[in-house]
């Protein structure tokens, strides 16, 4: 199978087709992991993809606090403001 090099921005880029997606187990949004061994260039899944955490997930896991302090009143809107 050949793969076109396109433009891309200042950069270029590779086309993955559907099939080739699916065989890396791989979606849009996904790294790839890439290295280049016998003068071929080698894609693969990486073994753990990261997954998002929310901000409590991570202040969990931090130890710390998830803590905003009290409201505060500014006073009454004085221009456009919508609230």
């Amino acid at each position: 199978m050949q793969l076109a090099i396109k433009k891309w921005g200042n950069s270029q880029g590779i086309i993955l087709s559907k099939e080739i997606m699916e065989m890396l187990n791989a979606h849009i949004g996904d790294a790839l992991e890439a290295a280049f061994e016998n003068g071929n260039l080698i894609l693969k899944s990486p073994e753990k993809q990261i997954k998002h955490r929310t901000l409590e997930e991570r202040m969990e896991e931090s130890g710390l606090p998830l803590a905003f302090g009290e409201e505060i009143d500014w006073g009454e809107s004085r221009g456009n403001e919508l609230w």
